[in-house]
């Protein structure tokens, strides 16, 4: 059976994942890619950090994005989240803090959901900066949907 997740539903599994799908326009085409996100509960946004790049130029164009995060266990048991919002860079302080937050929230969750101890950054992200600062961003979400399928066997 298919239902629809209630928004607090949503929510509990933005914030139990860190790997998601970010969805935007550039050029009239849609892009799909893969994304290492935090949801920040106290903001009630996604932060998620980038180099420059295809992506970057393209929001900074169009800053409507959708992330989707799904738990998928198998094809009669999973959920999805749908996000949709506003892309926005962050600078200085702000975003070196929020980077400081988007770490230790994604190396908290990797020990609850993983049961492993990442000690930095490049251990749950592909992105590694020697010189290049990041491009700090968060999503300010307009809205979520969710669906669920459980499947019962009697």
């Amino acid at each position: 059976m298919i239902k629809n997740l209630e928004p607090s539903e949503c929510i509990k599994i933005l914030k139990q994942n860190y790997i998601g799908h970010l969805a935007y326009i550039f050029q009239n085409r849609p892009f799909v890619i893969p994304i290492t996100y935090f949801y920040d509960q106290k903001s009630k946004t996604i932060i998620g950090y980038s180099s420059e790049g295809h992506k970057t130029k393209a929001l900074r164009i169009l800053n409507a994005v959708s992330i989707e995060v799904a738990e998928i266990e198998s094809i009669n048991n999973w959920q999805s989240v749908l996000a949709h919002g506003q892309y926005e860079e962050l600078k200085g302080s702000h975003a070196k803090a929020l980077l400081h937050s988007f770490s230790e929230g994604i190396k908290d969750i990797i020990r609850q959901k993983e049961e492993k101890n990442p000690e930095c950054i490049s251990e749950f992200s592909s992105k590694i900066y020697d010189e290049e600062i990041p491009v700090v961003f968060c999503i300010q979400i307009d809205e979520i949907t969710g669906k669920q399928r459980k499947y019962i066997n009697n």
